[in-house]
């Protein structure tokens, strides 16, 4: 029986980092189009604030979950061609990631006052939000956590 408490079970599984890194960009955006939301709402600067260091955060830490994606593929199998799911999986998190490095951009933009922060970032943020939550759902699929139960 594996140790969980092993730091080599937990550090050299072949996609164990994949699997805990995936959930800092997801809850990171989230959390930012929530503050967005809310700031726009209530006109608070501070939750904008807060909105764009949780957007930057989320998008840096979109490297190293995208990495860590790619490489659980060539671990696990061998670099085979995707196909189906796993495909699926891997264009939708592209786009996920594409799409929270183009909403911080717009954030950035608008706080350098290079234009203004238009009313469009909002169906940006609940565009992103859903792809986070397919991309999310066919990787848990993936993963065995979104079986049924038999």
């Amino acid at each position: 029986m594996v140790n969980p408490f092993d730091p080599k079970t937990a550090l050299l599984a072949k996609h164990a980092q994949h699997v805990v890194l995936v959930h800092f960009p997801i809850a990171l955006f989230i959390a930012a189009a929530a503050f967005d939301l809310i700031g726009q709402w209530t006109e608070q600067r501070g939750l904008a604030e807060a909105a764009y260091y949780n957007l930057l955060t989320a998008a840096i830490s979109t490297l190293p979950a995208v990495a860590t994606g790619l490489l659980a593929w060539q671990f696990q199998l061998e670099g085979q061609k995707l196909k189906g799911i796993l495909l699926l999986h891997l264009v939708l998190a592209g786009v996920a990631s594409a799409t929270i490095w183009l909403v911080w951009w717009v954030h950035f933009r608008a706080r350098r006052g290079a234009e203004e922060l238009h009313g469009y970032r909002l169906a940006l943020e609940f565009l992103g939000v859903g792809l986070l939550a397919l991309t999310g759902h066919l990787g848990g699929y993936l993963s065995g956590v979104n079986l049924p139960l038999q």
